[in-house]
């Protein structure tokens, strides 16, 4: 039996008490209630049985009872359920890069489709992968409890802007610096 959004949704405001931020979801394990028929397409929107979920409210408090278990699955986690849904590429999207200063200094930072701002850096990693079968790059930043956020077409060419060359031994490699740390976005060479 598959549960109604609505009904997911109250169940995580009951159990989160008001003004403390995410809700807990690393100590909410229940057995497996089932699949829910709701899918988060490529392009970021949410579906429920085929319908785009028309409440921004509910998709933003879905994103923070996400997870993604090793298993590869991602499953909406409230204290009492845990319903498995589908994923096309990545749960969330990534737009908006915005930069503060320069060089190994700098910081870079998105905001997602859910309105977080993300600062890449040691919470929040960008990774550079590839799509199987065609090697279209696939940016990723880690968001939270293994759920990704896909840095979209336009922000991830403003990162491109952004690559410097370092060298690593006897190897030179091609990325950017955040936080203090420096992301390999391809080999030089």
């Amino acid at each position: 039996m598959s549960q109604k959004p609505e009904t997911i949704a109250q169940q995580v405001e009951s159990a989160q008490a008001p003004g403390k931020g995410l809700p807990p979801l690393e100590t909410w394990n229940p057995e497996l209630s089932g699949d829910i028929d709701i899918v988060i397409a490529r392009d970021g929107q949410w579906l429920y049985q085929g319908k785009p979920i028309g409440r921004d409210a509910i998709v933003k408090l879905f994103s923070t009872i996400l997870r993604q278990e090793s298993d590869g699955h991602h499953y909406l986690v409230t204290p009492v359920e845990k319903w498995r849904i589908t994923v096309e590429d990545t749960a969330i999207l990534a737009h908006s890069l915005e930069v503060s200063g320069s060089g190994k200094d700098q910081v870079l930072s998105v905001t997602t489709n859910t309105g977080e701002t993300l600062l890449i850096g040691g919470e929040h990693p960008l990774h550079i992968g590839v799509y199987e079968g065609t090697n279209e790059p696939r940016p990723v930043i880690g968001l939270r409890h293994g759920v990704e956020a896909r840095l979209v077409t336009a922000a991830y060419y403003d990162l491109a802007d952004r690559v410097t060359e370092e060298s690593s031994g006897e190897d030179t490699v091609i990325g950017v610096w955040s936080s203090g740390n420096f992301y390999k976005i391809a080999d030089n060479g």
